[in-house]
């Protein structure tokens, strides 16, 4: 849903892109750099409750990690430095990070008992997992899966940047297992839709 989005974002960042080249970061170190962040949040999130400045804190490294995984895209495309292995590593590590996060908010107890909190945030990061894995193999065997879906990366992480804005002001717990409730129905709803249109895709190909 928010992949136009995420092409303008990587648009504006041309100019970011330019400067960390000339810093030496390459495609790769900048991937490094997103996974380190988003572990780096999710360590904020685990200790969201010794101080609030935590969770303020997990907000920005996930949205820091967030833009540098839109610029490792710009910088490889900027100055030919695209790869198989790059693209690779990205998903991989970008896999690492979405569990980190999710694994954080657990360990920090961001999450509602008397409404099964821990057991939606399980199902939402196992539904996120999904819906990369979902993409992974239909690419595998030919089936582009771009935009297909609504729980891409992108709609994942503005869901819990802005569920995580509103918890500093607003019942934390509840507003988390809430969000986490959301991503846990749309990831594996994703998951379904993804798997309807492989087989759709995959029979048309039987039929011809």
């Amino acid at each position: 849903m928010l992949t136009k989005l995420k092409q303008k974002i990587q648009t504006m960042l041309t100019t970011e892109a330019r400067i960390a080249h000339k810093a030496g970061l390459t495609p790769n170190r900048i991937t490094m750099i997103a996974v380190i962040l988003a572990f780096l949040s999710a360590v904020a999130y685990a200790n969201w409750r010794y101080n609030e400045f935590f969770l303020l804190l997990a907000i920005v490294l996930l949205l820091f990690s967030g833009l540098c995984d839109a610029m490792d895209g710009v910088v490889a495309r900027l100055y030919g430095q695209t790869t198989v292995f790059g693209g690779f590593l990205d998903s991989l590590l970008d896999r690492y990070a979405d569990a980190a996060v999710y694994v954080g908010i657990i360990v920090g107890g961001l999450w509602e008992p008397r409404y099964w909190g821990m057991y939606w945030t399980l199902l939402a990061m196992i539904g996120s997992l999904l819906v990369s894995y979902s993409r992974a193999r239909a690419e595998a065997v030919g089936i582009k899966m771009e935009s297909v879906g609504f729980a891409e990366r992108a709609e994942r992480m503005l869901i819990l940047i802005v569920a995580s804005l509103v918890a500093l002001f607003f019942r934390p717990t509840i507003v988390m297992t809430v969000a986490m409730i959301v991503l846990a129905v749309i990831t594996n709803l994703t998951v379904l839709q993804r798997g309807s249109y492989v087989y759709a895709e995959l029979k048309k190909r039987v039929a011809s």
